[in-house]
């Protein structure tokens, strides 16, 4: 197979061209793929690399949407200040549930966790002189400027850019101090520690950016609908976005990626078998965790050398010199 530098290029070349030969609905399914793919890529920082078992993805990811809403709606914010500006309130809120993390762990987390999205949800719905309920908020149009493209089209092509940059933050943040730091506290917090790294810290720098990432998902998925309701961001959409990564790879960008496109591609292929899309997560989950350990990324990775994802680059030497170490993401002690 080409390398990545070959191969990665040429898919980009791909997906600017699809909005002019595809049909709209198939625009709109990629358009959700890209979206998915920057919660998958957040929620694997969290789970994959930093190893904090947390529920609280999809109420970040509404979190994102609904804050985005009502800064037009309350404030008068447009969308290209309230995206951001949602994006940094759910990173805010992240810190404050990753305050927990500091002293829970595994189950006691994900529990507390739980609660927390559960505790969202109710609001929502309970709040509706905030939140206008459980009827939802219609989203308006936000304006394109001189644009020659339709709005179904800007708006891919907003996900599309907004998810490359994300892939290759990602990429360059896994590969830095901070990413090496969440991969160490994953296989041992006391040998962290000992290595002089701050597991509070890094903690809560990962549930920040966790939230952060789902919070500009979420915005973008309320342009796209022009619809947030409390029902778009159930416990059904966090079980959507573990999915996501462990069908994928956990402790892999490239896996995110994978996992955000197979997982928004089969509610598609089985949306007129509607009652059988939870059965056909859950087998897929169990196959996955039974013969595929390492998600799509574990065959990417045994099978083509030049994918695979180190955490720092090898150093330039002498030819004759013995070759380095490769550290990878998923490589444990």
């Amino acid at each position: 197979m080409p390398p990545r530098r070959v191969v990665l290029p040429l898919l980009l070349a791909v997906l600017v061209v699809c909005p002019f030969v595809l049909n709209p609905y198939l625009v709109f399914v990629i358009s959700v793929v890209f979206i998915y793919t920057i919660l998958a890529l957040g929620l694997n920082l969290l789970l994959g690399f930093a190893g904090q078992f947390a529920f609280a993805n999809a109420a970040f990811f509404g979190i994102g949407a609904y804050a985005t809403a009502l800064l037009k709606i309350h404030l008068g914010v447009s969308f290209w200040l309230g995206l951001p500006l949602g994006g940094l309130i759910t990173a805010a809120i992240g810190v404050v549930v990753g305050l927990p993390a500091l002293r829970l762990s595994g189950l006691y987390l994900a529990m507390a966790t739980l609660a927390f999205a559960q505790l969202f949800q109710w609001l929502l719905i309970h709040w509706p002189s905030f939140t206008f309920g459980a009827g939802g908020i219609k989203v308006s149009h936000p304006g394109f400027g001189p644009s020659p493209f339709g709005y179904e089209t800007n708006v891919y092509f907003l996900c599309l850019g907004v998810a490359v940059l994300a892939v290759f933050a990602t990429w360059n943040i896994v590969r830095s101090r901070v990413g090496r730091a969440f991969v160490a506290i994953r296989d041992s917090e006391v040998a962290a520690q000992a290595l002089g790294i701050d597991p509070a810290r890094y903690k809560t720098v990962a549930f920040a950016l966790s939230a952060f990432y789902a919070g500009i998902a979420g915005g973008l998925h309320s342009v796209l609908l022009n619809y947030v309701a409390p029902e778009g961001y159930s416990l059904f959409q966090m079980v959507i976005h573990f999915a996501m990564v462990v069908v994928g790879g956990l402790g892999s960008v490239t896996g995110s990626v994978l996992g955000a496109a197979l997982m928004t591609a089969l509610p598609e292929v089985l949306r007129t078998f509607k009652s059988a899309q939870e059965i056909a997560f859950g087998a897929i989950l169990m196959l996955c965790i039974i013969f595929l350990p390492d998600g799509l990324y574990g065959v990417i990775r045994r099978r083509l050398a030049g994918w695979r994802e180190t955490l720092h680059r090898a150093p330039a030497g002498p030819a004759s010199a013995p070759a380095p170490a490769v550290v990878t993401p998923d490589a444990h002690p």
